[in-house]
């Protein structure tokens, strides 16, 4: 992915959109948000917002366990940085799944939009030469099973507030 449509404005696309999945901000910011807009799902939203930095923290701990080496591309050097030379699995596409899980347990409605965000921040990864596309596949399995075992999402969830009569 490294090779192929690498035009001007679409790598600055790219560019753009992976640097707002930097340590999950772009999901923490959505889920924020929600959280302000939302008052009835507020504490589901806030809880939701810690998930995709905790799915960081999770990842680091594989990559260090796995310890592969980023990709080096002879004469294609990566078009993005990153805190760590190590590769698998990715964080991009373990915060972006653990966050769309997460988020579509509060509004299944969503669900669709989340997941194909996801994936789009996934695909920036292989696109920027940074991961190879299996460090991808594994950071999304890791992130959707992250975002299923993430507590007091479900309807309901949360302390119970008094009905009015």
């Amino acid at each position: 992915m490294r090779t192929w449509g690498h035009a001007g404005p679409l790598e600055g696309m790219v560019r753009r959109l992976t640097s707002l999945g930097e340590w999950g901000a772009v999901w923490t910011g959505a889920a924020l948000a929600a959280a302000a807009a939302d008052s009835e799902r507020r504490d589901r939203w806030l809880r939701a917002a810690a998930i995709p930095v905790a799915a960081v923290g999770a990842n680091y701990a594989v990559k260090l366990i796995v310890r592969r080496r980023r990709p080096e591309l002879e004469g294609l050097p990566p078009l993005a940085g990153a805190p760590s030379k190590l590769s698998f699995p990715s964080a991009h596409a373990t915060s972006s799944f653990a966050a769309a899980t997460a988020l579509g347990r509060i509004a299944p409605e969503a669900r669709p939009g989340l997941y194909a965000g996801a994936a789009a921040m996934a695909l920036t990864r292989p696109y920027l030469g940074m991961h190879y596309p299996s460090d991808v596949v594994g950071g999304a399995a890791l992130g959707l099973v992250l975002g299923q075992l993430a507590p007091g999402l479900e309807n309901g969830a949360g302390p119970a507030r008094s009905q009015r009569p």
